[in-house]
């Protein structure tokens, strides 16, 4: 089976690429307007196009797509937009000038025509309006040839050896005339009690104790679990593991936060600055991390008193160490956490690769 050319939309610095790339499909070009994030892109996926574009301009857009394409056939389309402004306008038509991110794909996929289609979104998109918004997607794309998969409840990260507990949705599509029959989502790889806790995930990066750290150092020991190995292949370099200066007074609050813990743990009077769900949140050596944020702030190491860096967040998120984020610090942070996890996005990836292959026997 030929390697399926496809193209993400909305790619920031590239989570579901990385996860197609490792499930064996041919990344021709990422699109967004960020460019930063469109910088990481670039370096990351040298044989893809980095497309800066505004998808709310679709005219536009398609032909910036078409001449970085440059005549390839689009095979698959991936999606990741953002939800802000959703608003409904009936079952059947998803062009309110507020669901323009929404329709930049869809325009998209009636201007490629590929064989199929995925997008991703937050949870709440599933009960967004009772549940309309998601049938006015359902019914868009069906209206267009497509038989559309929805997850039933949002995919889990950890489900598929990611260490964060990160809740995602998705939308799958095949063209109807192709004969496929409908797709379904993967089921779990693991169960909770072997779920990846973040000292398997980062354990072996420095501790950056006595200092900030350097951009780009050698291993300095060795990997001590099967997910260190993985995430270390083709590496022989750690990037982005930049330690973040914080005021003793900080420090010493964090301290004081014991493992698994958060704000609810401190004694009275101390972290109140900060009050909030996630706040001062400590991660749990034996289990995976909290939805990683693009701010970074709230999160701390399990075991040292400082936020995580961009290298341990890229880890906690699945990207692999030969991955690396550009931009300033705040840009690769921000990158790291709007990204769709890679090992999950390769789970779906997986499994519409075989799709594929059962629709064409």
């Amino acid at each position: 089976m030929k390697k399926l050319n496809t193209i993400d939309l909305f790619s920031g610095a590239g989570g579901l690429s990385q996860g197609f790339e490792q499930a064996g499909f041919n990344i021709i070009a990422g699109i967004d307007f960020d460019d930063a994030a469109l910088k990481t892109y670039a370096h990351n996926f040298k044989n893809a196009t980095s497309v800066k574009t505004d998808l709310f301009d679709e005219e536009q857009a398609i032909a910036d797509i078409e001449k970085a394409i440059n005549g390839k056939k689009v095979d698959v389309i991936i999606a990741g937009p953002p939800c802000q402004g959703f608003s409904l306008t009936g079952s059947r038509d998803i062009n309110d000038s507020r669901n323009k991110l929404y329709v930049a794909v869809v325009h998209a996929v009636k201007h490629f025509k590929p064989d199929a289609f995925l997008i991703e979104n937050v949870p709440g998109m599933a009960t967004l309006y009772g549940g309309k918004v998601k049938e006015q997607i359902v019914n868009t794309f069906e209206d267009m040839g497509y038989a559309v998969s929805v997850t039933d409840k949002p995919l889990l990260a950890a489900d598929f050896g990611v260490p964060q507990m990160r809740k995602r949705m998705f939308f799958v599509g095949f063209k109807k005339e192709k004969g496929y029959s409908t797709f379904e989502f993967p089921s779990p790889y693991l169960v909770p009690e072997n779920y990846i806790g973040t000292a398997d995930a980062i354990s072996d990066l420095p501790s950056l104790e006595y200092d900030l750290g350097h951009e780009d150092v050698a291993y300095e020991t060795e990997a001590v679990s099967e997910y260190q190995h993985m995430m270390r292949e083709g590496s022989d370099t750690i990037h982005n593991h930049i330690g973040t200066r914080h005021t003793e007074e900080v420090q010493w609050v964090i301290s004081q936060v014991p493992e698994g813990g958060n704000y609810k743990d401190l004694p009275p009077g101390v972290g109140e600055s900060r009050k909030f769900n996630e706040a001062w949140t400590r991660y749990h050596s034996q289990k995976p991390s909290k939805t990683i944020d693009t701010g970074h702030r709230n999160h701390f190491h399990y075991k040292w008193n400082r936020v995580p860096t961009v290298r341990e967040n890229a880890r906690l998120q699945s990207f692999p160490d030969r991955f690396k984020f550009l931009g300033t610090k705040t840009q690769q942070n921000r990158q790291v956490g709007n990204a769709v996890p890679p090992l999950l996005a390769q789970a779906i990836a997986e499994k519409m690769k075989s799709h594929f292959k059962k629709g064409l026997e």
